[in-house]
């Protein structure tokens, strides 16, 4: 018999008498057609077409070679989901059964028919769907169609369609077209399946996340005979009842979303579910725990219950916990992101459930710096724009992120988790939920992966975005009705996430409007649909479901003139103030160290330089010998940096991108030439990292620096975390998991103690500043040391400082190569060493920096002559025989994954300039989950250094 999620043994004899049945529809046998019926193959649920076509043999893993043109066929076809449900059908009940169909997530346009009958047709990829189908289900058992199918029509044509419609309204052609067009604007589903430009446009359909059947029961049963979900688990039902949603929110007494609090105030436990119940309640209790803190609510009166099923019910209950009970949630560098569980359990209906929480307040604040604050810091006068947790101004330190993988539901919360980890261990504590993705889940039970629970078990934030980007949205009812309902649904499932640090209504979309407002000569008609979008709209549904957190229009942002009501500032500003936050995208080689082209800004929440991934991943997709080259056709195919803006393959913008990275290689590192093609190959693909490692982090100790000026700088997200496949992007972590140099690079960067060499070429100016990021004020000792390329130490000086919380200290100044460089020497002969070691009330931090007085394109690099001992447990002794190794690497094989650790401090460790007689040992920690070679021989790890990029 078929393995469904069913119940214990008893219920398959005696199904009359069971009630709070959940069935799997996975455990189905699902099959998917084409339009004209030519292919019809097993299929599975959760799943996407493109992954059951790959799974049958039609085609090939989609990421493969050129598969995202030659694969474009599926995108265009009608597909169909279809499940015989006769195996279930007589456990689904009588006439006093009442059934539910639950979709978590279908993706995205659908017609759903149950036993020949009609159910629903859908539009949404970001709404969970239940359908009361009771009426189907006991009037149809015996049907002769005992089948759910899931009839899915193309994405991509549905929105051509719409978007012809004669009742349309005129959008500006050529906005944002990356690939797809007339796509993302007017379906709800993920933007970048239509492409973007560093991920390929797949444009995937099907039932992508869980689904199931419920069964609820009215009668009175045997209380021996009743079953229902387990209290931990993310799906919860009872005998006659289905929670279909649950909201969970902590926040302080009085608080309202978008003001600083009282921190005296105590807390509220908000617990607001959405119910069906197969069973009359006329008087619904709701009793909330907290077993750790050992406190426990009244039973609490909610309302009552009619037994109608065709329509949830909202039922909500506040539980009052003292301030001071508690331990708080902070994100990991700022002190223990603390959760406790929390119970809910429902009566008389037998249905309880425990989530965690945490308790935190967390706000956006934007309101204007006072007149006190402008004369005694020196603040430039404007609005703030930061975040404070637990009433405490910290700086935002992190990335962003897009989605994990072209088709969602073959992710797994190993693959995420790791990139989550990795943004912990790389010392961020906040990751930005881009507005052109997806909404991130919660669970792996309804979500296929976990995302929130894990950023609140390691403690990093989340800039949480509703899902728009890039584009103008046609605003009419059949729309908004259908964004209301999604909004809601997500906002109220996040709520109980201590990590959610904010909602930004979309990503970028407020400088579109302004610039087609002053472009077009009707530009204010889109400017007006704007405002009643993100302004009014979104701006009421969120903060009706929310207490906790902050709300803004979009990001990047002018700020508001106003938060109650709330009104956008726009360009309404005054001339020399500042407001918002800003973004910086700048792809002249030129300009990658020039701290006057980059924005002063209160907050940055996206920069970025797009680079290669490393030869192993591009091992993972490339099919040809000759195709392992920088510019060859499936390589540029890759490159959709600027995007393609319609259907036309390669890319025939990518030579702008491609040319982009290579000037960056060329004007600021030796350019790679060997005679080993895929040596230079390989050179080439590092070489554009190390380029995108260090304008990055050029950029960040900027920004970081602002804490201290008139800027008051206090965030900096660069762009980008992850990827999506194997291809040029600006990402820190490649597809597989394997850290870019930037990822090793942003540790440095974004350690809580940091020093850095702010060099100005133009007037050969050094300035050498100490930042923190802690609370307290910081002590230590800095070590400045200039080093000839043979390795000669030529001067050293030591400066002690001390750092006030969120600032700097300036610890050497200098103008002109006479008084910066050591006596007698040439700009590309030296080089400079910088540490420090401070003690923080978290423990000792050491950080390392290196100062080029001019390229290292010019440099005169000699022969470093590397050798390396190789240990069984994967530690590595790198000694530098000949020269100074600038950015020497260690690269560990093809299809493992993992992390450098230098052993003496336990920080991740790669890419560092190797000094002769200054011997650096690290070891390889190997993440087993996601390696697909498990015991790789310690003589595949390959080192490589820039005298690499012309000498084999």
């Amino acid at each position: 018999m078929q393995d469904f999620w069913l119940l214990p043994v008893f219920l398959l004899f005696f199904p009359c008498f069971v009630s709070g049945q959940l069935f799997n529809l996975s455990s189905l046998n699902w099959t998917l057609k084409n339009s004209n019926g030519s292919i019809a193959i097993p299929a599975k649920v959760p799943s996407q077409a493109h992954l059951d076509l790959t799974k049958a043999g039609i085609i090939t893993e989609p990421v493969l070679g050129a598969n995202d043109f030659t694969e474009r066929w599926v995108i265009t076809e009608n597909w169909t989901y279809t499940a015989d449900l006769k195996p279930i059908l007589p456990s689904l009940g009588d006439d006093s059964s009442k059934t539910l169909l639950v979709f978590y997530g279908i993706d995205t346009v659908a017609n759903i028919t149950l036993l020949g009958k009609p159910v629903a047709w859908v539009n949404n990829q970001f709404q969970q769907y239940v359908f009361d189908v009771s009426d189907i289900v006991s009037k149809n058992v015996d049907a002769t169609d005992t089948n759910l199918t899931v009839a899915f029509e193309s994405a991509w044509l549905y929105g051509v369609n719409v978007s012809t419609l004669p009742e349309m309204e005129f959008f500006p052609v050529g906005l944002q077209v990356f690939e797809y067009p007339d796509g993302h604007p007017y379906v709800r589903k993920t933007a970048s399946d239509f492409g973007w430009d560093w991920g390929p446009a797949f444009v995937p359909c099907g039932i992508f996340k869980p689904a199931f059947i419920v069964s609820l029961n009215n009668s009175s049963i045997h209380p021996d005979l009743i079953e229902g979900s387990s209290p931990s688990s993310a799906i919860t039902f009872g005998p006659s009842m289905f929670v279909e949603e649950k909201s969970v929110e902590v926040y302080k007494k009085g608080q309202t979303p978008s003001i600083p609090p009282n921190q005296d105030a105590d807390w509220i436990v908000n617990v607001t579910l959405s119910l069906r119940s197969a069973e009359e309640v006329k008087n619904l209790r709701m009793t909330i725990a907290i077993p750790e803190l050992k406190i426990k609510s009244d039973s609490i009166p909610v309302g009552s219950l009619t037994g109608d099923t065709s329509l949830p019910v909202f039922v909500s209950a506040n539980f009052t916990v003292p301030n001071g009970v508690p331990e708080l949630w902070y994100p990991h560098n700022l002190g223990t992101p603390k959760l406790y569980n929390v119970t809910v359990t429902l009566e008389p209906s037998n249905v309880s459930f425990t989530t965690q929480t945490g308790f935190r307040t967390i706000v956006l604040i934007q309101s204007p710096y006072s007149q006190f604050e402008i004369d005694q810091r020196d603040i430039i006068p404007g609005d703030q724009f930061h975040f404070e947790i637990n009433g405490k101004a910290f700086y935002s330190s992190g990335t962003n992120i897009i989605p994990f993988d072209p088709f969602y539901s073959r992710m797994t919360t190993a693959q995420v988790r790791w990139v989550i980890e990795s943004a912990v261990m790389s010392g961020q504590n906040m990751l930005r939920v881009w507005g052109g993705g997806i909404y991130q889940p919660s669970d792996e039970e309804t979500g296929v992966y976990n995302f929130y629970e894990i950023c609140d078990e390691l403690g990093i934030l989340a800039w949480s975005e509703l899902i728009f980007s890039d584009n103008i949205y046609p605003i009419n009812d059949f729309l908004l009705e259908s964004i209301e309902p999604e909004v809601r649904q997500n906002v109220r499932r996040i709520n109980r996430h201590p990590s959610n640090a904010q909602w930004a209504g979309g990503n970028e979309i407020e400088g579109i409007v302004e610039m087609v407002n002053m472009s077009l000569p009707n530009g204010t008609h889109y400017l007006n649909e704007f405002v009643f979008m993100f302004q009014d709209f979104l701006h009421d549904i969120v903060l009706s479901e929310t207490h906790s957190v902050s709300y803004t229009d979009c990001s990047t942002t002018s700020g508001i003139l106003s938060l109650d009501p709330y009104v956008l500032r726009f360009n309404n500003g005054t001339p020399g103030e500042i407001y918002g936050n800003s973004e910086r995208y700048n792809y002249l080689a030129s300009s990658a160290f020039d701290y006057s082209t980059y924005p002063v800004s209160r907050f940055v929440n996206e920069f970025g330089f797009h680079s290669m991934p490393s030869f192993f991943s591009w091992e993972e997709v490339l099919q040809s010998p000759e195709d392992f080259a920088f510019n060859s056709t499936i390589v540029v195919s890759r490159d959709h940096h600027p995007p393609a803006g319609g259907l036309a393959w390669p890319n025939p913008n990518a030579n702008q991108g491609q040319s982009q990275m290579m000037s960056a290689v060329q004007t600021w590192l030796p350019t790679p030439g060997t005679t080993d093609s895929n040596q230079t190959f390989a050179q080439w693909c590092w070489s554009t990292q190390v380029f995108q490692s260090m304008n990055m982090v050029s950029e960040v100790a900027f920004y970081r620096r602002g804490a201290g000026q008139g800027e008051n700088n206090l965030g900096a997200l660069v762009w980008q975390l992850n990827d999506i496949w194997q291809g040029v992007s600006w990402s820190g972590i490649e597809y597989s998991g394997r850290w870019k140099v930037m990822q090793y690079g942003l540790t440095t960067i974004f350690s809580p103690v940091m020093i850095y060499p702010f060099w100005t070429a133009s007037n050969q100016s050094l300035e050498v500043l100490v930042t923190s990021d802690r609370w307290e004020s910081v002590h230590g000792t800095a070590q400045l040391t200039w080093f000839n390329w043979e390795g000669h130490e030529l001067e050293t000086s030591t400066h002690k400082f001390s750092v006030p919380s969120l600032n700097n200290s300036l610890i050497l100044s200098a103008t002109g190569f006479d008084n910066v460089l050591p006596r007698g020497s040439n700009e590309t002969d030296v080089w400079m060493l910088l540490n420090l070691t401070a003690e923080t009330d978290r423990g000792t931090v050491t950080n390392e920096q290196y100062f080029n007085p001019t390229s290292l394109a010019q440099a005169s690099l000699v022969d470093p002559r590397i050798e390396v001992k190789r240990s069984k447990d994967f530690t590595f002794t790198l000694s530098a025989r000949g020269g100074v190794a600038p950015f020497t690497w260690i690269d560990h094989p093809f299809e493992t994954v993992g992390i450098f650790v230098d052993t003496t401090s336990g920080l991740p460790s790669n890419g560092f300039y190797l000094v002769p007689g200054r011997d650096r040992t690290v070891q390889f920690i190997m993440n087993k989950d996601l390696s697909k070679v498990s015991n790789p021989s310690p003589n595949d790890f390959i080192v490589r250094s820039l005298w690499n990029n012309t000498h084999v």
